[in-house]
């Protein structure tokens, strides 16, 4: 298939052109011609489609239902054991419906491509299904119907605790050793673009963690780590050291490598992430969500993309003005995240996130030529000013359309399944809560 899309401004790798003809080509940006002559069927602005490194399309089915108070202090781990609830409760046929709901979402709100962070991979009784991959099967079938670029990140997850501690048995429906694990993510490789994730050091031990790394190879390897203070308490009660210190002695951290998280570093951490390469894989809503902190971005010369996480709310907008906000509550300055190249604050979190976001996807990002044709168009006359009111002053969503690949999944705001989708969610929660 070829076509031609034409908008009156384009936030291009190298910052905003004018009369911008993007040529489209099996799925991929053929080629991209500033100054071109205008025509009727002209968009106002395009924008690269934001990837989104780090998602666990399940617990959309949670959203909104852990905020209130139990018994003792609420924190991240109570919220866990809630999830878990929800985790050993969801079938094949649930988690399809509930990963199509959060993907329509996902591009409704300017996201075009996501790394899937998957870790509920076997039955209930934590039995291997038949196909191994079951579950992911079905995200790759929820993908497909959406329309949304997928990265599996099939979750390796063996320990409850450092050093190898057993699993709880509310991790059953996600233990594997390397052997199935090696099964699993062969079978995956079927399915989509997959990569490889450590769900954190507390749940791998150190020689499991290098064999991953061989199972990986070039490949996206992403993990969590130091979410929470007590993670790195823990860290350091095993090992000596903390997380991120950890991972930089022991495990040849590269610019495959995504960190997911990384709020407790310190400032040497995050000199050492940014010489690496890795791309840190920031998760604001959720991270102020749960409460785990603020990442200290000032200490951070590296690169960061976004991520829905817990997909409490989604939408690219959502994230980064959360990231925005965080820092200047935490520093009580403005406009921190703006740079010397990109004097508008969200034009400058815009593009970190794409590029940082691309890399973590083992991808090409942005609106240039050989990358996919992935593209979110705004209304508007003034770029900067439109990009900043759809992350800090809209009331609702102002994403006009979005192709993936060519393929054109948001008309005037709407997914074409978002009325199916919803209805279908719906069911499955009330089933979930009954």
């Amino acid at each position: 298939m070829v076509r031609d899309l034409f908008f009156r401004h384009a936030l291009l790798p190298t910052g905003w052109a004018k009369n911008v003809r993007l040529s489209i080509r099996d799925g991929m940006i053929s080629g991209v011609e500033e100054d071109a002559r205008p025509h009727d069927e002209a968009g106002a602005i395009a924008l690269p489609g934001m990837p989104n490194l780090h998602s666990h399309s399940f617990q959309r089915a949670l959203a909104g239902l852990t905020e209130h108070r139990g018994e003792g202090r609420e924190n991240f781990w109570t919220w866990r054991d809630l999830m878990y609830h929800f985790a050993l409760r969801m079938n094949p046929d649930d988690i399809e419906a509930v990963a199509t709901q959060a993907f329509v979402e996902m591009l409704e709100g300017g996201f075009s491509a996501v790394a899937e962070f998957h870790y509920l991979h076997h039955a209930p009784d934590g039995k291997p299904y038949d196909d191994i991959a079951e579950m992911a099967s079905r995200l790759g079938a929820a993908a497909a119907a959406a329309g949304i670029d997928l990265t599996l990140l099939p979750v390796f997850y063996a320990h409850a605790g450092f050093g190898g501690t057993p699993p709880a048995t509310a991790q059953r429906r996600f233990i594997n050793d390397i052997g199935s694990y090696a099964r699993l993510h062969e079978r995956c490789q079927q399915i989509a673009n997959t990569g490889v994730a450590p769900h954190s050091l507390r749940a791998v031990t150190p020689e499991e963690l290098h064999a991953l790394v061989t199972i990986a190879g070039a490949a996206p390897l992403h993990i969590h780590i130091a979410e929470q203070t007590a993670e790195v308490e823990d860290c350091v009660a095993w090992s000596g050291l903390r997380p991120v210190d950890w991972l930089m002695r022991h495990v040849p951290v590269a610019a495959n490598w995504c960190l997911v998280h990384a709020t407790h570093v310190t400032p040497a951490e995050c000199t050492g992430m940014a010489a690496s390469g890795a791309v840190v894989g920031l998760c604001p809503v959720t991270e102020a969500n749960l409460g785990d902190g603020i990442f200290p971005i000032r200490d951070f010369s590296g690169k960061y993309g976004i991520g829905s996480d817990s997909n409490v709310l989604i939408g690219v907008a959502e994230e980064l003005r959360m990231l925005e906000y965080s820092q200047r509550l935490g520093l009580r300055q403005r406009n921190v995240m703006a740079t010397a190249a990109a004097r508008s604050t969200a034009t400058a979190m815009f593009q970190g996130a794409v590029t940082g976001g691309a890399q973590a996807l083992g991808a090409i990002g942005g609106l240039a030529v050989g990358a996919p044709a992935n593209i979110v168009a705004l209304a508007g006359d003034d770029p900067d000013i439109a990009l900043a009111q759809f992350v800090f002053a809209t009331r609702a969503p102002v994403v006009k359309d979005v192709w993936v690949r060519g393929r054109h999944c948001v008309r005037d705001g709407r997914h074409e399944l978002a009325e199916s989708s919803r209805k279908r969610f719906d069911a499955v929660v009330r089933k979930l809560l009954a």
